[in-house]
């Protein structure tokens, strides 16, 4: 009966013995995992599964810690190298104080993961995942841990992080790494919609409430049993704020013109650009709701502060466009190296993948970009100290005008024309040379030349 019974639940019953042995695996087990009996029971679990990179069994934690787990989804795959992905409680078993091994329920999700991988580029919600996430400094490291020891519960979250770090990437990849992965995953910029439009948005409406208004529900609503990202929290009003903050705390949401308020299960991942101590002080956030959703705050790196990624990600970026544009880039040329490490990056990851898509849609049939292909408005911007020529003849002019005081404008456009002669001269009036280190392009370099008369042909 006891046989029958395990055999007969539609979960998943895997237990193991304090050495890590197997002693009970039920019929839905064998399904789930695509296994014999005989090749499971009485055998070490680690000689028969095989787990991910920096990834353990469940059951086998469960032994060693002597601590139980709720909800946690975990991939793994059997002696076939087939991949099953389950959500699994784990539980040790204890008989007179003494751990006497563990047992694991495990509910089957393994088709619903491959089909949300099979969507997640079509269906619009969520895309990304930890593996998205590219870097192998210690500052991204350390993030990346703190973001996946994130995702085994349902506490809200707050990202911090300047424009173009990827706070949405780690928004999605807690989301999808979660036991709410299955779930909606809705995003919503708090700054692009005016506060009365924002409030309904979020809250939802009932029917009657102002003129045209219709029974409709919020993203709450809409992210029932999921996550909702609210992106640029600190945009929001302060009374709105106020609002958002009852919802959190009550975990329910009250339509705007209703009078009943309705229970909602939703995580809350908030995003903002700046620091939220900063935030605080200038009146641009509650310090109560600061407190309520940072239970779990993650500061996300500039690039500036974790350059040794920069090569990772541009090899990730040029084949992602390699296969957009039907190229082959191998690379960057070691110019162009050097002037990635120097620069500051203000747009961070976002800014680097712009200038690898704009330097790869002026190429034709190169393999490694140039400087030369970068966007002139990058090299406007880059630190030019080793291209830089020496203008000893500005220098001498300025000397020579100090006694005789000019308009600005007309010294700085004297001074410009003596410069641009200057560097000609020094590339033997080569004007792709010379614009190449004055970081113009060729176009805007002649026009230049145009209009302060200058000759293009040595005299």
């Amino acid at each position: 009966m006891y046989q029958r019974i395990l055999d007969e639940v539609d979960v998943g019953v895997h237990a193991v013995d304090e050495t890590g042995k197997t002693i009970i695996y039920n019929k839905k087990m064998m399904q789930m995992e695509a296994m014999d009996k005989q090749d499971v029971l009485h055998k070490n679990l680690l000689d028969v599964f095989m787990f991910k990179d920096h990834q353990s069994s469940t059951l086998v934690k469960a032994i060693q810690e002597g601590k139980a787990t709720n909800n946690v989804k975990q991939t793994y795959f059997n002696n076939r190298g087939r991949e099953i992905t389950t959500i699994n409680n784990t539980i040790p078993i204890f008989a007179g104080g003494k751990l006497q091994g563990a047992v694991e329920i495990a509910h089957d999700v393994t088709k619903l993961e491959k089909l949300l991988k099979g969507n997640m580029n079509t269906n619009g919600s969520t895309r990304y995942t930890f593996d998205s996430i590219t870097g192998t400094s210690p500052a991204i490291q350390e993030v990346v841990e703190a973001a996946k020891r994130a995702s085994r519960t349902s506490s809200y979250v707050l990202i911090v992080g300047e424009t173009g770090t990827g706070k949405e990437l780690f928004a999605q990849s807690i989301h999808n790494a979660s036991s709410r992965f299955s779930g909606p995953f809705i995003s919503q910029n708090c700054a692009a919609l005016p506060d009365n439009l924002i409030e309904s948005l979020l809250f939802g409406t009932k029917k009657g409430a102002f003129t045209g208004a219709a029974d409709h529900p919020g993203l709450f609503e809409q992210a029932q049993g999921g996550t909702l990202l609210l992106d640029e929290i600190n945009s929001l009003n302060l009374n709105l704020q106020a609002k958002l903050l009852r919802v959190l705390q009550e975990k329910t949401i009250r339509r705007i013109g209703d009078t009943k308020d309705t229970p909602i299960d939703v995580r809350v991942i908030a995003n903002m650009n700046e620091d939220p101590i900063d935030a605080i002080a200038n009146n641009r956030m509650r310090k109560d709701l600061y407190y309520r959703l940072g239970v779990v705050t993650i500061f996300i790196p500039p690039l500036r502060e974790r350059k040794e990624d920069i090569p990772l990600l541009v090899q990730k970026f040029i084949e992602k466009y390699n296969d957009r544009f039907s190229m082959q880039v191998k690379g960057l040329s070691e110019e162009v190296q050097q002037a990635f490490l120097e620069y500051d990056w203000h747009g961070n990851i976002r800014e680097l993948e712009h200038i690898i898509e704009a330097a790869m849609n002026i190429m034709i049939d190169e393999e490694i970009i140039q400087y030369a292909h970068l966007p002139f408005q990058f090299r406007n911007r880059m630190k030019l100290k080793e291209r830089m020529i020496p203008i000893s003849s500005a220098q001498n002019f300025i000397e020579e005008t100090r006694e005789t005081i000019v308009p600005l404008k007309e010294q700085l456009e004297q001074f410009e024309k003596s410069y641009i002669k200057e560097v000609l001269k020094k590339n033997d009036y080569n004007i792709s040379k010379s614009a190449k280190l004055l970081g113009l392009s060729r176009q805007s370099l002649q026009y230049r030349m145009r209009k302060l008369m200058i000759d293009s042909i040595q005299h």
